[in-house]
């Protein structure tokens, strides 16, 4: 299947999360918080620490975790606290 990750097209696999196809594709920082602008990835990989959120399909707060990919995503980072679009 093929999504975007930060406007680049990229291939995924049915049944990939979200974090693992941006780390397969050695991306370990997709997140920026919203006080300090400090980069955050996955931390506990079990959807616990919100650590890991992202922007899919213009969604913000997506758990890349728990999330499955989809034909078509649009992935991107996010950056603070992001309003829905």
């Amino acid at each position: 299947m093929k999504i975007r990750i930060d406007g680049e097209e990229t291939s995924a696999s049915e049944g990939q999360t979200v974090a693992g196809v941006l780390l397969g594709a050695g991306i370990t920082s997709w997140r920026t918080t919203r006080g300090a602008g400090r980069p955050r990835g996955v931390f506990c990989g079990i959807g616990v620490c919100f650590d890991c959120l992202v922007v899919v399909n213009g969604i913000p707060d997506v758990r890349a975790c728990q999330r499955l990919v989809r034909d078509g995503d649009d992935i991107r980072a996010q950056h603070g606290a992001e309003l829905p679009s």
